[in-house]
């Protein structure tokens, strides 16, 4: 299993809601064509109304590495710019855990 969080700080108001655009656009062609992804979730931070964070989980790295050159998730890399003020990633190694192998 691979995973990574990234927490993206966006610039305005007006960029959150483009942002989510973005988003709402491009997950329905995660669920639909990557199998290899298996937890791709997008999370509003209680508080902080111009964070996102992302938790994604996938079956390995080559799962990570095909979801990666996937159409819409290029357009999704290309086009977050526009909106983001910093992002951080952090890749994750599974130590342990309920419901998952490693």
């Amino acid at each position: 299993m691979f995973g990574l969080v990234v927490r993206f700080t966006l610039k305005d108001a007006e960029s959150a809601a483009g942002f989510d655009g973005l988003v709402a656009e491009t997950l329905p062609r995660i669920r639909e064509n990557e199998p290899g992804t298996l937890v791709y979730a997008v999370h509003q931070v209680d508080g902080k109304p111009l964070e996102r964070v992302f938790y994604e989980l996938y079956r390995d790295r080559a799962a990570f590495d095909a979801h990666e050159e996937q159409p819409h998730v290029k357009r999704f890399l290309e086009a977050r710019g526009a909106y983001l003020d910093t992002f951080d990633v952090d890749f994750l190694a599974l130590q342990d855990g309920k419901g998952v192998s490693g």
